[in-house]
């Protein structure tokens, strides 16, 4: 197993980056739980986005939905937006989180989201300050992005895949690290920034990482990872 790290960042940057923040207090109250559920249509296909200043994302597979779960927040003006379009033969959902200044003390902002396991789906995660534990091993995906900033995420997709698929991971100044599925072809762009980007199980070929079954198994992964200044781990 081969291990390749590219640049480490020492910890005061992101110390200095953070110094700007606003970290005023704001009025927190009783917590709200705010179900949410969104019928699967008939053409199969979705395209959803998660967009998450401050808080805590955890998504899963297994719903019989396109999509459902719970979000729960103590701060009033923090109510989750949920839009929904239906554009050509494609769902859109978009859920936003309104603002996020201020985000300290007691304040509680929990997504718990589950989305259909056979919808086929382009899914965006944008994760700002925060955690982000995505589950995402069981999904028909088509296309996948993570925007993060300043928190942790981590993204599981093993499991089997029935298509090929395409996944972008953009850095920032947080922690995301990375499984990868076994069983199907793996081909990663790893480019860092002032961050540092590890690879594991994948061997390094020109400017690129591979294994042994790329472009020889019937289902093959597409990754690129732009690193920020934080760090990001590529797990095959």
């Amino acid at each position: 197993m081969k291990v390749r790290s590219i640049l480490l960042l020492p910890c005061c940057c992101l110390l200095i980056l953070l110094a700007g923040c606003d970290t005023q207090n704001i009025k927190t109250g009783p917590i709200q739980d705010e179900p949410i559920s969104i019928p699967l249509a008939e053409n199969n296909r979705a395209n959803v986005e998660l967009k998450m200043g401050a808080g805590e994302i955890r998504l899963t597979g297994g719903s019989p939905q396109l999509l459902e779960g719970t979000m729960e927040y103590n701060v009033p003006d923090w109510k989750p937006r949920v839009r929904t379009d239906s554009i050509g033969d494609q769902t859109s959902v978009t859920i936003e989180q309104p603002s996020s200044v201020g985000g300290i003390g007691n304040v509680h902002y929990l997504w718990n989201l589950r989305l259909n396991d056979k919808a086929l789906l382009d899914l965006k995660v944008n994760c700002g300050a925060g955690k982000a534990d995505l589950n995402l091993g069981d999904l028909t995906l088509r296309t996948l992005a993570v925007n993060m900033g300043a928190g942790q995420v981590e993204v599981d997709l093993r499991g089997t895949p029935t298509r090929d698929y395409e996944v972008d991971i953009s850095g920032g100044v947080g922690k995301a690290v990375v499984h990868l599925p076994t069983g199907v072809g793996i081909h990663a762009e790893a480019h860092g920034g002032l961050g540092s980007i590890n690879v594991t199980g994948l061997q390094k070929r020109g400017n690129s990482y591979e294994n042994d079954l790329y472009d020889k198994a019937k289902v093959n992964i597409n990754v690129k990872v732009e690193g920020g200044i934080g760090e990001i781990q590529l797990i095959g």
